[in-house]
């Protein structure tokens, strides 16, 4: 096994590399008179100049250069002009050691350095635990390393041995975190933790296993089995408080290596580790299952409800032949009466002999029913269910503690009424219960007869319970995602904080006033101009018909030889295996080495291997199957390294080195300049295997999926991509891409179709400084908020909807501040605030103030769009981009037809990642060979404008071999390190 390493190479390099480009090399390199007399006082030019480099190397990076190291040639040309020497003499200089031993000696003295001792390693091993103590990684705590010894004015040792004091300081650390995390805990209880590990004959497994692997699918057993292992966890203990005893960056590093740490495994750490891990484990389990566990009730009174709804209305379906039957009946009576009124004859003869008086009674029962199930209440129709809802919510109800925003709240009262009657079996309501919590139709429901009824009041207050924890209005004690709102933000000091300094960094004033005052100037006169052009009929590609806006539909702008050279170009790339592919973009970015090992850090050992892993979660086939169609890689292997190296933020890490050099790549500025971005969803159904765990969206069919939602560039650049319900609304999940992604690309402008809109989306976008131009359906349909009267805008007036409410956003600028900069910060992810603010049925205030400056932004966005031909196309463009990008990925994604087999959260991320991923690494080598392919046809004479060019994608992949038999190491003969391309006939014939 190789020594371990601490930094990368690339690291050691920015922390230790001498200057290169010429800012630099200018501020590092630029003597001073006394240095230039330091200089002259030695005799021949090339101790000059080699004193003189080294004197920069030492004040630039407080070391010695080294025995072997060799000055940038820049540099050394820089200095040696400045002394008027010949640079070529360096090259003597270098081959004299003693000499440069004496000048380093020198210089050590003359720039007030000194060797490092025993205090500066001690004082640097000191750095070194401070810094380790928020997290495992090398960087920082080598950055701290060095910057102790340069304080001290210790001239910097080796790399190894900063790289030993590193790594010798996040040892003692972790000792020290596992320590603090177990030291109070008593021995007894520290057995118990060890026999977790151990099989557990009741379960045939370990407690540690069962506990991890509870089924997520929404399901009555799936629910009791979480509030079991729930209830076990609480009976070993451990307090979840001792968390705070852990900085989180230590701490999120614990719990990435016990989430990677299988049982047997964990046997073999010595006791301090091993306890520490199970401890943060049993911490990080209790929040996760209890997180599960509100999701999978939540998920199941939805259900329940959805399914009373399709049972009412498959009911109308299966009674339509009774409907009309009693229908005609009606009809005839009808007649009857009529014919018999006209005649003037005795209506009820006419009726007995046209009809039938005994037919009218006979259907009366019948028509009862039918009444009673068209008019049946939803929650009727849901506590026919109440069998199933019996076994989970009794146990859901005991098991977990609520909370409310409001004082006396009756639902907390009405739970704790329920969990009474659970507890000692009662099945009647008591005389007197809590029902404000409550509507009125229901309450009539629930009490209208003699006798209360217990089923339905316990399922509208399920029903009640789901709604106000989706909104954050009711939260659970010991949950991470089901906490009141204000615990997901920022802490409201260093907010305060931040705004008096200055800090915020949003796309709006601090000041709400001037911000108002600004925004409904802009607004009213934009408003003006556009009706008065809307009347004057100056819009391009718009026409105002009976008072309404009409948007004429694009002509396709894609010119007919630039399809031509699409499909020219695709022919001209090389013939090439998924394997080789992937490989070749390691080799150019090194994106493989970003899976480092969840606690050394070390890059993978074999590359093969980690690649085949990135494959198997992004073709779905998965290890084993990938393992079986690659030659000389086993399941097992696949399985490790994935075990230990593949992670989100290391998915994250890779997929940005890719984008980042696709970015840079000087091809990509023809598609766009990577200011521009689109998101959208793509479905993908599940398989028989995944399918409980997955919900059903009509829109796509009656089969249940997940949709993947992934963020592009307008370079054709991925940088995210996130497992979502096709049941959820994108718009909440429209910011995250922006934000959990680690790329280089500076997005100031984003599109999506109307499904990622909202106007709360559109509020957000302008708090943080981003544009947000969504492509939006029955756009005429759409109203302009206004601050003046509707009557100002004569020709918008069927346009014209509710007036903004200015002083409900005024009274909560500071919250609307508070929520942006706790986004931007990264301290609370968008889409969780955004599905609570939408989740409740009586909005906060907050939600209403931030949809009324959304209501702003959109109004402001749809006079642009009225406005603009050249948005509706830059718009269209985008989403066109993500859209062909799609038939990219589903080629990819080819195993098993396409269907999603994995049952967890998880797993479903890792292939989306991974698909992510491999179809990046194909953009980026199709932009390389089709940049190749375009100058080798300009050097034949071909004129190829950037007009014509930038509509041809780097999405092909008819050249690419996706399935067979994958081999991971065959070696190609590639002059210049690129495959050669192919040339059609016709070409090679003018070549």
């Amino acid at each position: 096994m190789g020594r371990r390493k601490l930094i990368s190479p690339t690291e050691a390099r920015t922390l230790l590399g001498l200057a290169t480009d010429e800012d630099d090399i200018i501020r590092h390199y630029t003597l001073d008179p006394v240095d230039r007399l330091e200089c002259e006082i030695r005799r021949r030019p090339h101790n000059k100049l080699g004193f003189a480099v080294q004197l920069c190397v030492m004040r630039q990076t407080g070391r010695l250069l080294g025995q072997d190291e060799q000055p940038p040639t820049a540099t050394v040309n820089y200095v040696a002009d400045q002394l008027g020497i010949d640079a070529r003499g360096y090259a003597i200089y270098a081959q004299r050691t003693q000499t440069r031993f004496d000048h380093s000696r020198f210089l050590t003295e003359y720039l007030g350095l000194h060797v490092a001792d025993k205090d500066d390693r001690r004082a640097a091993l000191v750095a070194a635990v401070e810094t380790a103590a928020a997290g495992d990684q090398g960087n920082p705590i080598a950055a701290a390393i060095i910057a102790e010894f340069r304080k001290r004015k210790a001239l910097l040792p080796s790399l190894h041995s900063i790289e030993k004091i590193g790594l010798a300081g996040r040892a003692i650390a972790r000792r020290r975190a596992e320590t603090a995390l177990i030291k109070d805990i008593a021995p007894e209880t520290l057995d118990a933790l060890d026999r977790l590990l151990e099989v557990d004959p009741a379960i045939a497994q370990t407690r540690f296993h069962w506990l991890r692997s509870a089924a997520e699918a929404p399901g009555a057993s799936n629910l009791v089995g979480l509030t079991d292992r729930i209830a076990f966890l609480r009976t070993l203990g451990i307090d979840p408080g001792l968390q705070s005893r852990v900085p989180s960056g230590r701490w999120d590093q614990m719990i990435r290596e016990g989430d990677a740490t299988p049982a047997w495994l964990a046997n073999d750490f010595n006791a301090s580790r091993r306890h520490a891990l199970i401890v943060a484990q049993i911490i990080k389990l209790g929040q996760k299952l209890t997180d599960d566990a509100v999701t999978v009730f939540i998920k199941l009174i939805g259900r329940l409800f959805a399914q009373a709804h399709s049972r009412k209305k498959q009911r109308h379906v299966d009674s339509r032949a009774e409907t009309s039957k009693a229908l005609r009946l009606f009809l005839d009576t009808i007649s009857a009466l009529q014919s018999a009124n006209d005649c003037g004859q005795d209506a009820l003869e006419v009726l007995d002999r046209e009809v039938g008086w005994h037919r009218l009674l006979r259907i009366k029962p019948e028509l009862a029913a039918m009444v009673d199930d068209s008019e049946a209440s939803p929650l009727i129709l849901a506590a026919e269910q109440y069998g199933t809802v019996n076994k989970y919510a009794g146990a859901f109800l005991q098991t977990f503690t609520f909370h409310s925003a409001r004082r006396h709240d009756p639902l907390l009262a009405a739970i704790a009424m329920l969990k009474r009657l659970y507890s000692e079996g009662r099945r009647a309501l008591p005389e007197r219960v809590p029902i404000t919590h409550l509507g009125q139709a229901e309450r009539k429901l629930i009490f209208g007869k003699e006798k209360s009824d217990r089923r339905l009041y316990e399922i509208a207050t399920l029903g009640v319970l789901r709604e106000r924890l989706r909104s954050g209005d009711v939260w659970v004690e010991g949950s991470r995602s089901f906490r009141p709102i204000a615990d997901h933000l920022m802490p409201r000091p260093a907010f305060i904080a931040m705004k008096e300094q200055d800090r915020l960094g949003l796309g709006v004033h601090s000041d709400g006033a001037a911000w108002l005052n600004e925004a409904s100037q802009v607004l009213d006169f934009n408003l003006k101009r556009l009706s008065y052009r809307a009347r004057a009929g100056k819009l391009e590609g718009v026409r105002l018909e009976a008072g309404t806006l009409i948007v004429t539909h694009a002509a396709n702008d894609v010119p007919a030889a630039a399809e031509d050279l699409n499909a020219e170009i695709s022919e001209m790339y090389p013939l090439v295996e998924v394997p080789d592919l992937l490989r070749e973009a390691h080799e150019w970015t090194g994106f493989a080495d970003q899976f480092t090992h969840v606690r050394t850090g070390d890059t993978p050992s074999n590359v093969s291997v980690m690649l085949a892993g990135v494959l198997a979660d992004a073709t779905n086939l998965g290890p084993k199957r990938m393992a079986s169609a690659s030659k000389g890689i086993s399941a097992h292997q696949i399985g490790w390294i994935r075990t230990f190296h593949a992670r989100s933020e290391t998915y994250r890490a890779a997929q940005a080195c890719i984008t980042d050099a696709h970015t840079l790549h000087p091809h990509s500025r023809v598609w766009g300049n990577g200011t521009t971005s689109s998101s959208d969803g793509q479905f993908f159904r599940a398989s028989d295997r995944a399918a409980k765990r997955s919900d059903i969206n009509l829109h796509y069919g009656s089969k249940p999926g997940s949709k993947f939602y992934s963020h592009l560039s307008d370079q054709y650049g991925y940088f995210s991509i996130l497992p979502i319900s096709p049941t959820e609304s994108e718009a909440a999940y429209v910011l995250d891409g922006l934000f959990d992604q680690d790329t280089i690309l500076e997005i100031e402008e984003h599109f999506t179709d109307t499904g990622g809109a909202s106007d709360h989306v559109f509020g957000l976008f302008a708090l943080i400084g981003k544009r947000f131009a969504p492509r939006l359906r029955n756009l005429k349909d759409r109203k302009f908020h206004t601050f003046e009267k509707g009557d100002t805008y004569p020709a918008l007036r069927n346009h014209v909807g509710a007036p903004i409410n200015a002083a409900l956003i005024l009274d909560h600028w500071d919250d609307l501040l508070h929520l942006a900069a706790s986004i931007t910060t990264r301290s609370v992810v968008p889409s969780t605030i955004l599905k609570k603010l939408a989740a409740s049925p009586r909005a906060s205030q907050l939600a209403k103030a931030l949809r009324e400056l959304g209501r702003i932004e959109r109004s402001l966005f749809m006079i642009e769009w009225y406005s603009s031909p050249a948005l509706r196309r830059r718009c269209q463009a985008g989403l066109n981009k993500g859209e062909a990008a799609h038939k990219l990925k589903r080629a990819v994604f080819f195993h098993e037809r396409g269907e999603i087999r994995d049952r967890s959260f998880e797993s479903q991320a890792f292939r989306a990642s991974g698909l992510n991923l491999v179809v990046s690494a194909i953009v980026y080598w199709n932009t390389i060979y089709l940049s190749r392919a375009v100058s080798h046809l300009q050097r034949q004479g071909r004129n190829i404008p950037d007009m014509l060019l930038k509509h041809v994608s780097p999405l092909s992949w008819e050249h690419i071999n996706l399935t067979g038999i994958y081999s991971w190491d065959t070696e190609h003969q590639m002059p210049e390190g690129f495959r050669s391309l192919r040339f059609p006939r016709h070409i090679r014939r003018a070549a």
